[in-house]
């Protein structure tokens, strides 16, 4: 085949909309037909399992496509500067590629500029909209024909594994993507070298489809790719219309993924669902980037074209509707080494939104990919946890929709990280690493500013409702000790093991003044002081081995200071001296450095005038050790410090547990606590307002919500309002107040008990819940939620109707 024939194979490929439509273009080329113009990707048969068993989702797998784009326009930069990517003088890291290369990176923060670069990098929607084909574009390095096998089609070939400022390193995770491309697997790739110098070429990836005799003698098939006399095809070219947004195709790389695998929420308009989803596991991207559908798929719809530039800055917008408060821990511990933990507290109510209406936004806008808790690396998404860590770890079942976190890892210690994260980059391993990181950070985020934010929503349903209690109570003292509802119930709660109730006296809380109203944020810090007195030379806190102590600063910059995206601050820590006591007589020769050989360090944003910093021991220091430490804080125009002592001593004496009251009462029992609400607030019972406020959606067809805190059912709201029960209560006409006061704790013991028993049950049993509507793949559904929409349905209503007489009966005897 001569050039023209190649080219004009490569756009009867290219224009191909779907694997169908290749199908039957391929057929047109009767040499495409011969075994020998095809050869086995990364010239290894056996490539099936290593191809296949990367990213676990489509939208991860693609990811890897987008990052390798990345990659690929940072490497051509490095190349324009006449830098070796791979000498000292080549950028250390990401970021200070981005501030090398792109002297105008701070204008894309502007819609007009972002979208300007964005288009170096294009997403394109290409097909039916129920089966889309995708094409990435980017106008990077590119590469010659005839590097082709040593890049595109390598497998394991480590060819960034030396560069510093990418993120590829074993050349493997571009394959991932051509797991999802449709049944044949289909993936075209054209390129041509960034300088204009060589020809344009090209390839097709595809799985093997073997013939009779391969079916008899082999178990398995591999992937191959296209070559023509065994060598890439190739032509020259000036410029090509590939349909991309604003421009021709002249140097760079394209692909096209046929017939792609995308989830049911990203099928719709790219420019908008696919965004998101890119968003999530793109968290702070080095580069924006443009997602692109076209009018013929959606000729109703008007913003076809949307940038994207990931979700730390939608999240961090000043004009964003959704976001109630962010603060971020700069933590350092141990093998870990440095990480910085962001946390992102939504809103429960947006715009004129009820509830249900604001937290289903909240889920499709920012977590379409259940990714609670975010682990990422130069920005992309690496592994996460789900909202389970919020309820069970976190035991802030009040924000587990409301909640997103996210670990930059990028400053990890690199070991400890390689054992953290799969090398396919999307999850988790399951090993010692991440299982000390997720206590690790359960035990941080329990003692930071979401202590706070958890008890003011829960302040607004933390009501008494001892009446309602008593009826109950009455129940459950005549649980027969020996019964098998006894023992059930005794496996989940352990009613053996009594609260501690020896002081029933309520301390009265002293008002605490309002400091929020009073303080005044400035965007640049006047002052930074140390809270507690200092001579320089007393030390200012002793610290015990095995315990942390906090060292509190005053200042008056606003909270956001240190992750703002324009101009943050940082506070820097430094060891100055290390006086060993008089018993060590010294330390081992050499003495430490840097402070992370001797206090394991976190500090925390900015919290209306005040800045902690949690200062605990490593294993290199001993007790009547003296440290002095510096600390640094500002920006590129001014900056404070404060230097002082502080002091290693012994381990603190565990505190004595308190003596524990048998008392055969509801909550001694370990039972929930039943908590009635009604539409409006009464005197000790909250209202369908109060629960609103704390991100509960309650209304007329809500019967109940069961709190639940790890694995333990702590309380039990009941609505005493709800359409059910007014209406059970209308039908029997004509009733006495007495009668009223029945049928309202014969609703409230049904609904009370059946929730009790159910989760009892489904915990007991190891059940898990999937939901399945309107999804391809099952979504977890947490338990209480599972237990609260049960009730919404017929079965409260068949409680109220059917038997219940008899059934309070049998719990009574």
């Amino acid at each position: 085949m001569n050039e023209k024939e190649f080219e004009k194979l490569f756009k009867d490929l290219f224009f191909s909309k779907t694997e169908n439509d290749l199908d039957i273009t391929l057929k047109k080329y009767p040499q495409l037909d011969n075994p020998r113009n095809w050869k086995p990707l990364g010239n290894v048969e056996h490539n099936i399992g290593l191809i296949e068993n990367q990213q676990s989702s489509p939208i991860a797998a693609l990811i890897e496509k987008i990052t390798n784009s990345i990659d690929a326009i940072l490497m051509k930069k490095c190349y324009e500067s006449k830098i070796d990517p791979k000498s000292t003088h080549a950028p250390k890291n990401m970021e200070e590629a981005i501030s090398k290369f792109f002297n105008d990176f701070k204008n894309w923060d502007l819609s007009s500029f972002r979208k300007q670069q964005a288009e170096e990098i294009q997403i394109i929607a290409d097909g039916p909209r129920m089966e889309t084909s995708l094409i990435v574009y980017d106008n990077g390095e590119g590469q010659h024909p005839e590097k082709f096998e040593e890049t595109f089609l390598s497998l394991l070939a480590g060819n960034k594994s030396e560069i510093h400022f990418v993120q590829g390193k074993y050349n493997m995770g571009g394959t991932g993507a051509i797991a999802f491309c449709g049944r044949k697997r289909y993936q075209l790739i054209g390129s041509k070298k960034y300088d204009n110098s060589g020809k344009f070429g090209f390839t097709l990836i595809r799985k093997h489809k073997r013939n009779e005799v391969e079916q008899k003698t082999r178990k398995d098939t591999w992937y191959e790719y296209l070559l023509i006399d065994g060598n890439i095809p190739a032509f020259t070219i000036a410029a090509l219309d590939l349909g991309l947004h604003n421009r021709s195709f002249k140097t760079g790389t394209v692909l096209k993924l046929y017939s792609y695998d995308l989830p049911e929420g990203s099928r719709s308009v790219i420019s908008r669902d696919l965004n998101q989803s890119i968003n999530e596991f793109l968290f702070e991207p080095a580069l924006p980037i443009l997602t692109i559908d076209k009018p013929e798929r959606y000729p109703k719809d008007i913003n076809l074209q949307r940038d994207l530039y990931g979700l730390k800055r939608r999240l961090e917008s000043e004009e964003s509707k959704y976001i109630e408060d962010y603060f971020s821990i700069d933590d350092s511990f141990g093998e870990m080494g440095r990480v910085k933990i962001t946390c992102y507290v939504f809103m429960t109510k947006i715009d004129q939104k009820s509830v249900k209406e604001s937290k289903e936004t909240i889920q499709r806008e920012f977590f379409k990919n259940n990714m609670s808790v975010m682990f990422s690396l130069n920005g992309q998404t690496h592994g996460h946890y789900g909202s389970e860590f919020i309820t069970r770890s976190l035991k802030m079942p009040l924000l587990k929709d409301y909640l997103l976190i996210h670990i930059d890892c990028t400053n990890m210690n690199p070991d400890y990280r390689n054992e953290l994260f799969m090398a396919s980059r999307d999850r988790l391993k399951g090993g010692l690493e991440s299982r000390d990181l997720r206590n690790h950070l359960a035990t941080i985020l329990k003692k930071s500013k979401l202590e706070e934010i958890d008890k003011r929503r829960r302040a607004s349903i933390s009501i008494e409702s001892s009446d309602t209690n008593e009826t109950l109570k009455a129940l459950s003292r005549n649980l027969p000790l020996k019964s098998e509802l006894y023992k059930l119930l005794n496996q989940t709660f352990k009613l053996n093991q009594k609260k501690d109730t020896h002081d029933t006296k309520k301390k009265e809380k002293k008002p605490q003044k309002d400091s929020k109203d009073s303080f005044q944020p400035k965007r640049y810090p006047s002052y930074f002081k140390l809270s507690k007195k200092n001579d320089g030379n007393t030390e200012v806190a002793k610290i015990p081995i095995g315990g942390e102590r906090i060292i509190a600063f005053s200042t008056d910059v606003e909270n956001s200071y240190f992750d703002r995206i324009d101009d943050p601050g940082d506070l820097k820590i430094a060891l100055l001296n290390l006086k060993p006591n008089d018993v060590r007589g010294g330390l081992k020769p050499g003495l430490p450095k840097e402070i992370s050989e001797v206090l394991n360090i976190r500090k925390a944003s900015p919290d209306d005038g005040t800045i902690k910093i949690s200062m605990n021991p490593t294993e290199n220091v001993s007790v009547g050790d003296a440290i002095q430490v510096k600390v640094e804080f500002g920006d590129k125009a001014q900056s404070f410090e404060e230097i002082f002592w502080v002091k290693i001593c012994a381990p603190e004496e565990p505190k004595e547990k308190a003596p524990i009251k048998d008392d055969n009462e509801l909550e001694d029992l370990g039972l929930p606590e039943v908590i009635s609400v009604y539409k409006e607030k009464k005197e000790n019972h909250p209202g369908w307002e109060n629960c609103e406020e704390a991100g509960i959606s309650m209304d007329e067809y809500t019967v109940v919500y069961p709190l639940v805190e790890g694995e333990q059912l702590v309380k039990i709201y009941i609505n005493m309002d709800s359409h059910v029960l007014m209406t059970y209560k209308s039908n029997k006409k004509a009733l006495s107040q007495d009668q009223i006061m029945l049928a309202d704790n014969k609703y409230l013991s049904a609904v009370y008990f059946h929730v009790l028993f159910l989760y009892t049950i489904s915990k007991q049993r190891k059940y898990a819940i999937q939901h399945l509507e309107g999804e391809e793949t099952p979504k977890d559904v947490d338990l209480a939620d599972y237990l609260s929409d049960l009730f919404k349905s017929y079965y409260s209503e068949f409680l109220l109707n059917f038997g219940m007489d008899d059934l309070l009966q049998t719990l009574g005897d």
